[in-house]
């Protein structure tokens, strides 16, 4: 364990941080799940309101840094394509 005040904070931040990006990424593979359920099930209007959700959680998730720009247009660009199929 740290001794020194500012280990001891960089610690709990780290600590923090981890539990903030967990968070977010937990809602985000929820909601891209919940999307591609309703895709599969056949309902449009509720997969176009889910896709308009998940696309929001993936730029909030890029732009607090917990995922990678490209991953975030790699996903937003997987979720367009299979959006385009079901239409």
């Amino acid at each position: 364990m740290a001794n020194i005040k500012s280990a001891l904070k960089r610690i709990k931040v780290a600590e923090f941080k981890t539990r903030r990006n967990k968070m977010i990424i937990s809602s985000l593979k929820t909601s891209i799940k919940k999307f591609e359920e309703s895709v599969k099930a056949g309902n449009l209007e509720e997969a176009q309101n889910l896709y308009r959700k998940a696309i929001s959680l993936i730029d909030k998730a890029a732009a607090k840094g917990t995922i990678h720009k490209n991953t975030a247009a790699r996903k937003k660009s997987r979720l367009s394509n299979k959006m385009k199929a079901a239409m």
